[in-house]
């Protein structure tokens, strides 16, 4: 495996970081909602492997997807306890309208070449 850190670089010879890999990670969380999560999993995995690669702006939405991602397991966990109580099935699509706006908004801002708005946010 080459390690050399030129290999990975997300910056293209034009200077400006490509925001490829982000917007695929950004599809693999909205493609969660119909794999089960599983493309969710895989998501995370590449943000991990990937943050610290960039600029401020660019490391701030890996940073955004990682939190995205455990904010969106705590919630669905959250959910699937209420489902014995029947308001589960409510608030699981209140946690799927909430990932598909923090990606969204993620997306539009990657576009923008500007971080995301609240990283730190718990809701969005």
């Amino acid at each position: 495996m080459n390690d050399n850190p030129e290999s990975r670089s997300v910056i293209d010879s034009g200077g400006k970081p490509d925001t490829t890999l982000p917007i695929v990670v950004y599809a693999l969380y909205l493609a969660g909602i119909v794999t089960g999560g599983l493309t969710l999993l895989v998501g995370v995995v590449i943000a991990y492997v990937y943050r610290g690669e960039g600029p401020h702006w660019f490391d701030e939405h890996y940073r955004y997807l990682i939190r995205t991602f455990w904010l969106a397991l705590l919630y669905f966990a959250i959910s699937g306890l209420l489902m014995l109580v029947l308001i589960g099935f409510l608030t699981w699509l209140v946690v799927i309208v909430w990932l598909v706006i923090r990606c969204v908004k993620g997306i539009k801002r990657l576009q923008e070449q500007r971080a995301p708005d609240n990283v730190d946010a718990w809701l969005i």
